[in-house]
């Protein structure tokens, strides 16, 4: 028996089962669960009080002339009910952190904005911190922010905080908010919080009860230090600029507001920044409930083959390159640019043969089921690569690139032909840039390339559009929810988050649409195990207090490091905010001279004996360990402003010497001109190949897929701490002793298994937070014996 959650004006394939209870019950899957906890979950008096009281959505009274109705689901009611508690707390305590939802892609956290907002705005009037708060939406795309323009300000009835209004400038951000002394609700790009020398953003308003809605919070909200940007004044000075990110300008504007993040991908960062995981809705849990529909998996790869002669013709070449005083990390980057990735992808035959592969596979998918509108998008690389993709498809198949209202076939009404534009079966999506080739940045649209995105942007939305192919890089692949988009075509690397924003295009309900599907042209299904067993299930990626302490610890013990070493050296003025950034710019270039000129020879110790190494070689080591403490544990918000603005100092002191030691005349730049041409012909390709049995595909959100995500080992946040402080540091270190760099190595791979060993034994005995306490002593052990090998 179905037992579903509706109105009277629910279209039935928007009802929804109801599977928890309880705010800390676990979702229930079994079918034969659903009736019970449908009727405890949702006709229980008091939680049916609830529910009629505030989870049902309702448009303005003047837009709402059809009376559409929303009930919530149980995600949507249990999160705004546990972040309401969370942010209760938050302002109780001035922490400022009101917590992290993770709700998967396409779960419809928007209206769990909307739901959170009333209860904060009705269900708080008897907490007087809390009162009548001002909401602030932010997001970081003018895209997302006409889509919850387009919600919230027909909703300021259910709302009920008063004024609703997007934010168009920051001369009304600071009129609309620096007055307001209760309610409101601001949509508003975080953009808007950029640090500018003539038009500081400041203090705007210090009140408790104003509150951050931080939209698509792992992306442009976790930096909290100031960073060194190098520019040309307009004397053609360089300058060194100290500039603020967008959470530290935002911070100060609202210093004691309260931040809440929600994300469908949350990083280690996320957690750091909004606090705690208060509640989640996992991508299996929406497949499950049916909200998205299934993503089947099919891999085909262009397999390549290299030519051995060749490929010792260009390892000759780079040895020549040595002969001629090259420096030898001019020519480890150039090795390493030519055999990237980009090389391979870029490859024009290769390019040929992914045109035909993708062409046949979408008109044979399409010829299958003709009477659904079947849309695709095909993820490149680069704008390169993609733009000479699109000329591959335009030599093959210009028919597509025939200008039409509607693909030939396709019926549409005498209103519906009236809103469609002509436009092409296929088009390249992207921004442009100043260095581009005339032809791909006249395609782009030049100077009017935001009008051109934001028409190709409606057509592609529009069904019956002719606009079917859409090629991108980076736009539109997160943020971009086109239901009738079934096809994703991936030929770019991709992992963690990014790659579950990317695939997630393709999980949107559409009728007749049963699953979306991703083929694969590069290989990113061991990526895809990895991220969907983070964001498809019930693996966390959120630190511990204890990962963020170990980081913080070995942050400031190599800031200690380094001020001793820059004892005699005056540093005081890059801590001086009102300094001349190009007298900043000269005082930095004096510090790298410092460093060439010191005499200084250092002793580290490591493997047991004592090594001696210069000053600038000790010196830039102790900045790459200080830089990698640095990024894991800035995002905290907890380092104070001069130890940010030193590491900052020591960094940029870094970069400086780095580029002062590149000084040959064979520079990597130079080297990657010759090599490429003989990468190319080195670079041999036969067809596309299916990496599964013709017809196969994987369903990542079936169980079996599941069962095999179980295999994959996760690296436990202490572990990943101790990784990405330490393990970067193997190949550089191995250029001065490769003896001490391969028992780094063995060190660090005998870590993870006597970790993985150690967690295995527990679990027959142990679990939980005593597992984990015993496995504390090897982390430690592991990372007090890598810090004494670097050093």
């Amino acid at each position: 028996v179905k037992t579903r959650l509706g109105t009277v004006r629910t279209p039935y394939e928007h009802f929804y089962a109801w599977r928890r209870v309880n705010d800390d019950d676990k979702v229930s899957t079994l079918p034969f669960a659903e009736t019970e906890t449908m009727v405890k979950g949702v006709y229980s008096p008091v939680r049916f009080l609830e529910i009629f009281r505030d989870y049902i959505y309702f448009q303005d009274s003047i837009y709402d002339s059809a009376e559409v109705e929303i009930v919530c689901r149980y995600p949507q009611f249990f999160a705004a009910k546990l972040l309401k508690q969370s942010i209760v707390n938050s302002i109780a305590t001035g922490n400022g952190k009101g917590g992290t939802y993770f709700g998967a892609t396409g779960c419809g956290k928007t209206y769990t904005m909307a739901f959170l907002a009333r209860q904060l705005a009705l269900r708080c009037s008897n907490i007087p911190q809390v009162g009548s708060p001002t909401i602030i939406l932010i997001v970081d795309r003018e895209e997302l922010q006409k889509q919850g323009a387009k919600l919230f300000t027909k909703s300021k009835e259910f709302l009920n905080l008063g004024e609703v209004s997007v934010v168009k400038n920051r001369a009304q951000l600071r009129q609309e908010l620096c007055a307001r002394q209760s309610g409101g609700f601001y949509i508003c790009t975080i953009q808007k919080f950029c640090d500018r020398e003539d038009d500081k953003i400041g203090l705007i308003n210090d009140r408790q009860n104003i509150i951050c809605f931080s939209d698509e919070a792992h992306r442009t909200q976790l930096e909290h230090s100031k960073k060194i940007q190098f520019s040309k004044d307009a004397d053609e000075n360089m300058k060194a600029m100290v500039s603020k990110p967008y959470a530290k300008v935002l911070k100060e504007a609202f210093p004691h507001a309260t931040f809440v993040g929600f994300t469908g991908t949350p990083i280690a960062e996320t957690y750091q920044t909004f606090g705690q995981e208060i509640d989640r809705y996992t991508m299996d849990q929406a497949v499950a409930d049916g909200l998205t529909v299934s993503i089947k998996y099919h891999p085909r790869i262009a397999k390549v083959l290299l030519d051995k002669t060749k490929a010792k013709e260009i390892e000759n070449y780079y040895k020549k390159c040595a002969d001629d005083d090259a420096t030898y990390d001019d020519i480890e980057a150039s090795k390493r640019a030519m055999s990237a990735m980009e090389v391979i992808l870029g490859e024009p035959s290769r390019l040929e043969r992914l045109a035909i592969d993708i062409h046949d596979h979408y008109i044979s998918s399409c010829d299958s089921d003709p009477d659904r509108i079947q849309k695709a998008m095909i993820v490149c690389s680069s704008r390169k690569i993609a733009y000479s993709l699109l000329l591959k498809f335009k030599d093959k198949y210009p028919e597509w690139f025939e200008e039409k209202k509607t693909p030939d076939g396709v019926t549409a009404t005498d209103e519906e032909l009236k809103e469609l534009k002509p436009m092409p079966f296929m088009a390249m999506v992207s921004s442009v840039g100043s260095n581009d080739e005339a032809e791909m940045y006249n395609y782009l649209g030049g100077v009017k390339n935001n009008k051109r995105c934001e028409e190709l942007d409606a057509a592609f939305k529009q069904e019956r559009s002719n606009f079917h192919i859409v090629i991108v890089v980076d736009m539109w692949i997160t943020g971009f929810d086109v239901p009738s988009l079934t096809y994703l075509y991936n030929d770019k690397p991709l992992k963690k988050h990014l790659l579950i924003q990317t695939i997630s295009r393709v999980n949107r309900k559409y009728p007749g649409k049963e699953y979306g599907m991703v083929i694969d042209y590069i290989g990113i299904r061991d990526n895809m195990r990895e991220a969907m067993k983070v964001y498809g299930g019930d693996t966390s990626v959120a630190p511990t207090s204890d990962d963020v302490e170990q980081a913080t610890s070995a942050f400031r013990e190599e800031l200690e490091i380094l001020k001793t070493l820059f004892t005699d050296y005056d540093l005081a003025p890059f801590l001086n905010p009102k300094c001349d950034p190009v007298e900043r710019y000269k005082l930095l270039s004096k510090a790298a001279e410092y460093v060439f000129t010191s005499a200084q020879v250092l002793q580290t110790e490591g493997n047991g004996k004592t090594n001696q190494v210069s000053f600038k070689t000790y010196f830039l080591k102790s900045v790459k360990r200080m830089r990698s403490a640095f990024d894991i544990c800035q995002p905290s918000g907890n380092l104070g402003e001069e130890e940010s603005a030193l590491a900052q100092c020591f960094m940029a002191i870094a970069g400086f010497v780095r580029k002062m030691s590149g000084t040959s005349d064979v520079d990597a730049e130079t080297m990657n001109l010759v090599v490429s041409k003989m990468v190319e012909e080195a670079l041999k390709y036969n067809k596309v190949e299916s990496v599964l049995e013709s017809g196969e595909e994987e369903d990542i959100f079936s169980p079996e897929y599941f069962e095999k995500l179980s295999d994959v080992e996760m690296p436990a946040t202490k572990l990943e701490l101790l990784i990405k402080m330490l393990r970067k540091q193997i190949k550089e270190y191995g250029r001065v002793n490769q003896l001490a760099a391969k028992s780094f190595q063995e060190m660090i791979e005998k870590t993870i298994d006597e970790y993985h060993e150690r967690r295995k034994h527990l679990t027959a005995e142990e679990a939980g937070a005593t597992q984990e306490a015993a496995s504390e002593d090897i982390i430690k052990a592991a990372t007090k014996q890598a810090l004494v090998i670097l050093r």
